[in-house]
């Protein structure tokens, strides 16, 4: 939209801050349907990271890693956010461009209504700019003379001798009068309206244009919601909205303040100008009065910044990762366990094989019998394969694991003797 310009010689602060605000709630809407507009850089940079996203999760999946209902459930919240954020106008200017344009306005009306701050129904810009012209007029008519005073006015020509004698007398006579000095009273006064509008300006101009800045990069910023690593950059963003709206109710309030403090001294000033009645003393508390709000205004925006800089993502989302892990962890030592368990209720058996199946053949070897036949060999089969328990080898006799001898021993030397007989 085109923002109306200022033009010279009419309402200067109430034009500045007019484009001010203008211009900031321009950036926020037109930025914002920029970077959302199909085959922007944010629209490609949603879709691959969503991909990624998924396709991470999935893995995880693949991998043995079942997230939680908790983490499920915080999955799909953090893809909702950042579709609503990213690409819905209606849902993010209720969320987000609502609350920093409009609503420190609602709330400084509902905070200065109650105490009755001028401005805060409405017209603080109209209100502010009187102000300026009343410093404007009082800077164009001056302070007056004081009447016991003597005005200090600078040679403007040579002077002879006779008129430098006089001068020096009629110094001499005015030492014990005060002196005033009309230069001196004009540049306060100039500074004093200098600082006004400073003040006014440069504290509606920062928090607005920052405002419409940060929403107009809110498409950007809600993308780094989906992973850990950048949340971090999305929680500043919301700091600095929060910030901005927060340091426009401040500067509202204190604006008030300075009004309800300025307006009805100025207006009494100006109607003792226009009676010619001089104000020496106005020049310098004006200008102390000036600067003290100007550091007031400083003093606002950097608390609420400091408020703002309060915001934490809920732990929940903060900590998924770290429970994630934590339960990785738990839950490897207890699968070592279960398959240690396993396999030592599986190895006695298998011992008990091996053993069973050595001690059957050195029985056969022992005894120098032939295998069994195949009959009872698929017996046995059967046997193991029914029943579970240990299997044990073939039953053989007492008594007759080794051979049976059916003559007596005789040894060598005895043959050869029988021979030689």
């Amino acid at each position: 939209m085109a923002c109306p310009a200022i033009s010279p010689g009419g309402a200067f602060l109430s034009g500045v801050l007019g484009y001010v605000d203008c211009q900031a709630q321009a950036i926020g809407q037109g930025g914002y349907q920029a970077l959302t507009a199909p085959g922007s850089i944010v629209a490609v940079l949603l879709t691959g990271l969503l991909t990624i996203f998924v396709a991470l999760f999935g893995y995880r999946m693949i991998l043995g890693q079942t997230p939680g209902t908790r983490e499920g459930v915080l999955a799909v919240v953090k893809i909702g956010v950042v579709l609503a954020l990213a690409t819905s106008w209606p849902a993010f200017r209720t969320l987000a461009y609502n609350v920093a344009m409009h609503g420190p306005a609602e709330l400084a009306a509902s905070i200065g209504g109650s105490a009755g701050l001028p401005g805060s129904g409405g017209g603080l810009v109209a209100r502010l700019q009187g102000v300026d012209n009343g410093l404007a007029e009082l800077q164009r008519i001056g302070t007056g003379k004081p009447l016991d005073a003597d005005e200090i006015v600078g040679p403007t020509q040579p002077l002879t001798p006779q008129q430098q004698q006089q001068q020096y007398q009629r110094l001499q006579q005015l030492q014990q009068k005060p002196r005033w000095d009309p230069t001196r009273d004009a540049t306060m006064l100039s500074q004093s309206r200098t600082l006004y509008l400073t003040g006014a300006i440069a504290s509606f101009a920062s928090v607005r244009v920052v405002a419409g800045l940060l929403l107009a990069l809110g498409p950007l910023f809600a993308l780094f919601l989906l992973f850990d690593t950048t949340r971090g950059l999305f929680e500043g963003w919301v700091r600095g909205i929060a910030g901005a709206a927060l340091g426009a109710l401040s500067t509202s309030i204190v604006l008030g303040v300075e009004l309800a403090l300025m307006e009805p001294w100025l207006i009494q000033i100006l109607e003792l100008r226009r009676q010619n009645i001089p104000t020496p003393s106005v020049p310098t508390e004006l200008l102390a009065l000036t600067l003290v709000f100007v550091l007031t205004l400083l003093a606002a925006l950097i608390a609420t910044a400091r408020v703002a800089q309060g915001f934490r993502m809920p732990a929940a989302m903060r900590t998924a990762a770290s429970r994630l892990a934590e339960t990785l962890r738990e839950r490897a030592p207890q699968a070592a366990l279960a398959g240690a368990e396993q396999h030592e209720i599986a190895d006695p058996r298998t011992r008990a094989h091996s053993v069973a199946d050595a001690v059957a053949a050195s029985q056969r070897r022992e005894a120098g019998m032939t295998p069994p036949p195949s009959a009872q060999l698929a017996h046995q089969g059967t046997t193991q394969a029914v029943s579970r328990d240990i299997p044990v080898a073939a039953p053989v006799p007492l008594g007759q694991s080794y051979r049976r001898r059916t003559r007596g021993r005789v040894s060598a030397g005895a043959s050869r003797r029988d021979r030689n007989a």
